[in-house]
Formats: structure tokens, C-alpha cells, sequence
């Protein structure tokens, strides 16, 4: 594990922070930072655990909720989702939305054991990708008393239909066929290509496929929310580690979130309660909406007045965290 500091965020020094490891049920050995709040020691603490967005790293976004969840009272863990960061995994730069949903309950398994911490109270926070996988795992794991998302992505629908839902029926099995013959071309190499995991169409209405291309400069008239993202991943929270404007994930990737559509549970989380928060202006609002229209109460939809889909990774005049206290306060009493 790295021994320097390399978080991208603003350090409270009130704050502890300790690196931890632990094993998910699948044997692979996740990496985590567990932040605590002051006077952790001396009561049993409601706990938080958290992981996202979707090819980032603890340093990065959970890192921060995690940090600033402590500073609120609650002991909480931004971990690395198996095959990233400095968690395990022998193929780098991939994702299971089965593993990473697995991922959330071994935060779970972890952090409940703490001394300190009192594992009847224990929530789960989804950043952006890694929501789908909060909400699943609270499907079916009790133990995770209360699930908030902040600026949501299903990235099983993203994958296999595309922002908005806007593939076509030939495109769908474009991609398939794409996905399909690139595993017969990494058999014969004994190695992962590295890919795109949403695939646009060119002009021809054929697949883009190949490694994203990560400009040195923000092009001129960058769609906004490529610039958003751009703006955090390559410039103000760039970390090497992550995948996100830094690398690419492998390319057969996808293949497993079409196999596995998550959200299916999303109803089997009630009677424990969702919080789902997006920014008013972000693309991604829908995904919030539509969990929101799907899920079964209690639950709760916040929509950020003038915050785009980046806006709530580190924005901290725009990601309501008394609101997320509040609601932790209210349900792992």
C-alpha cells in the first residue's frame, strides 16, 4: 500500500484517518480509509460506509464523505472497490457489479466488528456508479439500516442502453457482437484490451471502440458534462490510481452489467429508508427520479437547486451534508 498521502481533497486534521485492509466473500483483499470522529473511543458509534464514483478511488470523492461524515459523529470507511485502487483483484481496471455489490457488505462485515462501532447502526453511501450497488446490496443485506445515493448511475442500464435509454435494438446487438468477438481476440492474446464501457456510434452507425482518449486541454466547446467531468478527474482531484481520465477500463468490461441488471431489489430495501440526492441541472437527474418512482417508502428525493452531476463529488457548498446527517441521525438510532 502507498504510504504517502495522495488524497484530492481538503485534509481536516481534526480528523483520524487510518488505512485498513479486509477480505470481500470472493477472497479478495479490499483497502479502505477509515476516518473517526473525536472522542470515537469512549461510545459505541453509528457507522457509514462508502464507496464511488464508478472508476475512482478513496482518495477522491468517498474519501471526502467519508472524512466529513466523522467530523459529523459517525465512523465511516471510503474503500476501494475490488480490482481498483489498492484493493486486490488480479485483472485491473474491470468491474462486476456482482463483486462490487459484494464489496459494500464486507465494508459492512468490517466495520461492524470495530469495538466502537454499534453494528445495529450502520448505513451505506453510493456515489455516482457505485449507487446501483448501495441500493442493491441494501436489497437483500439487512444489516445496512439506511442507503442515501448522491448524483446516481445505474451503469447496468447505462452500459447495455446507453444515456437516456437512447440505443436502438441494432445497436444493442451491435455492441454485443463488438463485446462478443473482442473476447474471442483477448483468448488468443492471453490478455485484456482496454475499452471504452459506454460505446458511442460514429457516423456510420458502427461501435467507437479503443481506449478513451484523454485530451491535454479541454477542447473548445466540450460538451458540459464531458468538461465537468474533466474538470474534476484530469485537473482538480487527478489521481493515478484512478481509472477516470487516467486509463481505461478493460474492454469486454460491460459484458457482466448486461448479465446483471442492478436496482432489481430496489423495493426489498423498505421498510429501511433511501435518500436520493441529484443535482438539478445534472444529466444524470433521471436515474435518481426513475430509483426514486421505483423504490418503495420510506424514501426520499433531493434535487440540489443550480448543481450539475460533478457538482456533489466535492462541491461543498452544494452537497446538502446536513441533509445526509440528518438522515443518518433520524434512521441508525
Amino acid at each position: 500500500m502507498e504510504n504517502k498521502d495522495s488524497r484530492t481533497f481538503t485534509i481536516n486534521p481534526e480528523i483520524e484517518m487510518k488505512k485498513v485492509q479486509f477480505m470481500n466473500r470472493y477472497g479478495i483483499t479490499l483497502v479502505g480509509d477509515l476516518y473517526l470522529p473525536k472522542d470515537y473511543g469512549n461510545k459505541k458509534n453509528p457507522a457509514v460506509v462508502v464507496a464511488g464514483p464508478f472508476g475512482a478511488v478513496k482518495e477522491q470523492a468517498s474519501g471526502l464523505y467519508a472524512q466529513e461524515l466523522a467530523a459529523r459523529g459517525f465512523v465511516s470507511i471510503a474503500f476501494d472497490p475490488s480490482f481498483g485502487g489498492e484493493s486486490g483483484g488480479g485483472v485491473r481496471n474491470t468491474a462486476s457489479p456482482d463483486i462490487f455489490t459484494e464489496d459494500y457488505s464486507a465494508a459492512v462485515d468490517y466495520i461492524g466488528l470495530i469495538p466502537y462501532v454499534d453494528r445495529e447502526r450502520i448505513g451505506a453511501v453510493g456515489i455516482c456508479g457505485l449507487s446501483g450497488m448501495a441500493i442493491t446490496a441494501a436489497g437483500t443485506d439487512t444489516r445496512i439500516k439506511a442507503v442515501a445515493t448522491f448524483s446516481m448511475y445505474d451503469m447496468s442500464r447505462d452500459m447495455s442502453k446507453g444515456h437516456m435509454d437512447y440505443y436502438t435494438e441494432e445497436q444493442r446487438n451491435k455492441i454485443k457482437e463488438y463485446l462478443s468477438r473482442q473476447r474471442w481476440k483477448d483468448a488468443e492474446n492471453g490478455t485484456f484490451a482496454l475499452g471504452n464501457h459506454e460505446i458511442a456510434f460514429d457516423e456510420n452507425n458502427e461501435p467507437i471502440t479503443g481506449m478513451m482518449e484523454i485530451p491535454q486541454e479541454l477542447p473548445e466547446g466540450a460538451d458540459p458534462a464531458f468538461a465537468a467531468f474533466y474538470n474534476y478527474y484530469a485537473v482538480r482531484a487527478r489521481h493515478p490510481c484512478a481509472v477516470n481520465f487516467v486509463s481505461s477500463w478493460t474492454a469486454t468490461m460491460p459484458v457482466s452489467f448486461w448479465n446483471f441488471p442492478l436496482m432489481t431489489n430496489i423495493k426489498k430495501v423498505s421498510p429501511r429508508p433511501i435518500l436520493l440526492v441529484a443535482g438539478e441541472k445534472a444529466h444524470s437527474r433521471y436515474y435518481s427520479e426513475d430509483a426514486y418512482a421505483a423504490a418503495s417508502e420510506p424514501k426520499e428525493l433531493v434535487l440540489v437547486p443550480d448543481a450539475d452531476h460533478v457538482a456533489l463529488y466535492d462541491n461543498m457548498e452544494k452537497i446538502p451534508f446536513d441533509k445526509l446527517e440528518q438522515f443518518f441521525k433520524e434512521n441508525l438510532k
